[in-house]
């Protein structure tokens, strides 16, 4: 990384999803959406659009401005589109929620804010994708294929709620209507299927090689695990669209997905496996430490799948398993590499430029891991306590374990805002001559 330029824009579309992430975890507390309203109601939209766009593609985009160029060893297309593009995606999941608490009354009847935030939100994740493909597609190996995969699978979600919006306005006819009655799966699938898990999946290969000293996983390994990923993803959307057409149901396509979905991800497991097992760095820092959990969560929202399937629960309990590969799995891998990576851009930022040439703090030492190692186990524990709850339809103490949440990640919140501000650095070594201390929300120049 020494030497590669540093995302301007990085630090302010992590900042924006965290703030959403407090968002949606307020509004379970406040018992708006699921599990106090189901799952198909307007306020459970409202909170499921705050979690996956608001909070994971933002911080999912903030990462991939910085590491796609790390990926292919080359500059990323177009560094002046970031800043337009997180404007754009701001606008328009504003203006959508805007639309969900109009559908549900909350609001006055104003239902074009849908399709005009549905185009908005568009227009945002089309700079991110022709920014990012076209970074990625000057040298798709290893884990970019996974991101050009997550980066066709953001387009069809894109697509799918596109459809929807204008739907829901009214506004696309009786092929809308269909599509809305029958597609809500494909465009969840291609979203946190595609999109972030396999987007999750690739970078997650770089960074897990770069902080643990490890080997790059074997790419044949890692082809195999895409391939069964995308495959699911591409069975999901192209099969449930003819499916949908012809009118004969999405049993069958969901299935095969779902199949191809569980090798995908033991599949991953056995590629990280190997790197924890091959890594040169025996001492784990905090970041790797919490990513296990995740690693964790991600294997018990499998079993948890195939337990709900074999006892016939899983549409019943549909909203306990997502809630476990949101929060336990996508969300924990986020918050914990969140905490390293503001600390090594931070790091290279501020004192790359005078390393060789002044006394110099380690990364580790911009840190405070036995601080910090409270508020992610209280997050953790929160969120499996929480699926427990979910399960057993206690709306109540599920309140509780998100209040616990928010504690959690309030506490991590500050560990980034005080890495930012090196205010972890000891005397003379914070800022030596020639350092700038770096702004909170964005790059210095």
């Amino acid at each position: 990384m020494i030497g590669t330029s540093i995302s301007r824009w990085s630090m302010t579309y992590f900042a924006m999803a965290l703030a959403w992430l407090l968002a949606a975890l307020v509004m379970m507390v406040a018992g708006i959406g699921y599990p106090a309203a189901d799952l198909a109601t307007p306020n459970t939209l409202v909170l499921v659009h705050v979690v996956c766009i608001g909070w994971l593609s933002l911080a999912m985009c903030g990462a991939l401005f910085q590491f796609v160029p790390v990926l292919v060893a080359k500059p990323l297309f177009s560094e002046k589109w970031e800043l337009p593009a997180l404007a754009l995606l701001s606008a328009g999941l504003v203006l959508l929620l805007a639309g969900f608490l109009s559908l549900g009354g909350r609001l006055p009847p104003a239902l074009w804010l849908l399709p005009l935030g549905a185009v908005m939100l568009v227009g945002g994740f089309g700079l991110v994708v022709v920014d990012l493909g076209l970074t990625a597609w000057l040298r798709p190996a290893g884990p970019a294929r996974f991101v050009l995969v997550g980066l066709a699978s953001l387009c069809a979600t894109a697509a799918f709620g596109a459809v929807f919006a204008f739907a829901l306005a009214g506004c696309a006819g009786s092929a809308g209507e269909v599509i809305l009655a029958e597609g809500i799966p494909l465009h969840a699938v291609a979203g946190l299927g595609g999109w972030l898990t396999l987007t999750a999946m690739g970078v997650s290969y770089r960074l897990l090689a770069m902080f643990m000293l490890s080997p790059d996983v074997d790419d044949q390994q890692s082809r195999w695990t895409l391939a069964a990923g995308a495959f699911a993803v591409a069975v999901t959307v192209a099969g449930g669209a003819l499916a949908v057409g012809f009118a004969s149901g999405l049993n069958v396509v969901l299935s095969i997905s779902a199949i191809l979905g569980l090798a995908s991800a033991v599949l991953y497991g056995r590629d990280i496996s190997g790197m924890f097992r091959l890594r040169k760095r025996r001492h784990l820092e905090l970041n790797m430490r919490m990513a296990t959990l995740s690693f964790a969560s991600l294997a018990g929202t499998g079993l948890l799948g195939i337990a709900l399937v074999s006892i016939d629960a899983f549409t019943e309990q549909i909203g306990a398993f997502a809630f476990l590969a949101i929060f336990g799995w996508l969300s924990g891998l986020v918050l914990a590499k969140l905490y390293k990576i503001v600390a090594f851009l931070t790091w290279l930022e501020t004192y790359g430029p005078v390393m060789g040439r002044a006394p110099t703090p380690r990364v580790q030492d911009l840190v405070a891991e036995g601080r910090a190692t409270k508020w992610f186990v209280i997050y953790y524990a929160a969120v499996w306590i929480g699926t427990v709850t979910l399960l057993i339809a206690e709306p109540n103490t599920f309140r509780i374990a998100a209040v616990a949440m928010i504690v959690g990640v309030v506490g991590i919140a500050r560990e980034i805002v005080r890495i930012r501000r090196l205010a972890d650095v000891a005397g003379p070594q914070r800022l030596p001559i020639g350092t700038v201390m770096p702004h909170l929300l964005y790059a210095n120049p």
